[in-house]
């Protein structure tokens, strides 16, 4: 759950990063303002964790997090060390997905590493970079499996997808674009391949587009059809928006939100948005005098699922007790949504879906 925010120096990274942590990062008018990634844990926001606080009388919430990084702005040439850049690209590495940031807007007060704002242009200067970085691994790996090949032909299936990957980053294309078998995204995964790794686009557009979405931004319109050939998804913020907003108190912010016409900030949206891109869902809990949510990935078995609370709830599991968040809402108590027969006894096979409600038992 660790997600790097990436581009090009002064696109509006590090005015993000501030604005989805409250961490005061150093943000300034020129590149390589950050060198060391900075790293911040932000709170999942999820609405029923306030529903079941309603239902229970507990005082005690605990969201789901996710861990942001924040990574120093890419340059051309930064593959060859160019900027610090094998530095920075180690640090993309690090990461489990990318939120790539794009700038949408003019200001002349703002400088640009380039003369004149090009969202696809920057971006392929900075997707060039990953490719490249990737390929020299690529090729790495392909030159010492030929070698070891004569001796295990076992190898001969790994090297036929390596020289697969090598021809998709030779033609200026990212890994995560290549068509490929479960077996083959399994190996995938074990190369660590920058260019593999799902990404999010935010376009960071002025204030007044924020409203509709940038509908009429032309530079967002290029970008959204860019991304659909990735099957990415692309998110609409204001940095400078968002940051001020995310100083204001709950009542001040929904306040707003609302004079903006906004139905959630640009942070929510991007935070959800991250959290489904890594395949995450969540289940809840209502014990120890606390509502908890817990992150697991989608298609997790209850016996894991109760591993994510302590080791001793999977090792000694026997059963889980769940509720359908929906239903437990719908009756207003888990008396009353067990007296209707919602609440079901699931086994090891169970599979969790995203709002269950569980109480698990165990027995060590």
């Amino acid at each position: 759950m660790k997600l790097g925010i990436i581009g090009l120096p002064n696109v509006g990274k590090s005015t993000l990063f501030n604005a989805l942590t409250g961490a005061k990062a150093e943000s300034a008018n020129y590149p390589f303002c950050t060198i060391e990634p900075n790293i911040g844990i932000v709170p999942v926001p999820d609405y029923r964790l306030n529903v079941l606080k309603d239902i229970y009388k507990f005082e005690k919430v605990v969201p789901t997090t996710i861990k942001f990084y924040d990574i120093a702005g890419l340059v051309k040439g930064a593959y060859k060390g160019e900027g610090l850049g094998n530095k920075f690209l180690s640090h993309i590495r690090e990461v489990t997905s990318i939120v790539h940031v794009v700038r949408c807007f003019e200001d002349t007060n703002i400088t640009h590493i380039d003369e004149n704002i090009d969202p696809l242009r920057d971006i392929e200067i900075v997707n060039l970079e990953l490719i490249f970085s990737d390929l020299q691994m690529i090729e790495k790996m392909i030159e010492k499996i030929e070698k070891l090949l004569k001796g295990d032909k076992n190898l001969a299936t790994e090297l036929e997808f390596l020289r697969k990957i090598n021809a998709i980053l030779e033609e200026g294309l990212p890994a995560r674009t290549l068509s490929c078998t479960k077996d083959e995204s399994k190996m995938l995964e074990t190369f660590n391949l920058l260019t593999s790794k799902p990404v999010i686009y935010v376009a960071n557009v002025p204030e007044n587009d924020i409203v509709n979405d940038g509908a009429d931004n032309l530079y967002v319109e290029a970008l959204k059809k860019f991304a659909e050939n990735e099957n990415a998804e692309v998110i609409v913020i204001c940095a400078e928006i968002e940051a001020e907003i995310s100083e204001l108190e709950d009542d001040e912010k929904q306040f707003f939100l609302e004079e903006l016409k906004l139905k959630q900030s640009g942070l929510e949206r991007l935070i959800q948005a991250c959290y489904s891109l890594l395949g995450l869902i969540s289940f809840l809990t209502t014990e120890s005098e606390e509502i908890r949510a817990w992150t697991i990935k989608k298609g997790t078995k209850a016996p894991k699922a109760a591993g994510k609370i302590h080791t001793d709830f999977e090792r000694g599991f026997i059963r889980a007790e769940v509720v359908a968040f929906e239903d437990l809402v719908k009756h207003g108590s888990s008396a009353a949504a067990k007296e209707k027969g919602l609440i079901k006894l699931e086994g090891k096979e169970y599979v969790v879906q995203d709002g269950d409600v569980i109480l698990f038992r165990f027995n060590v």
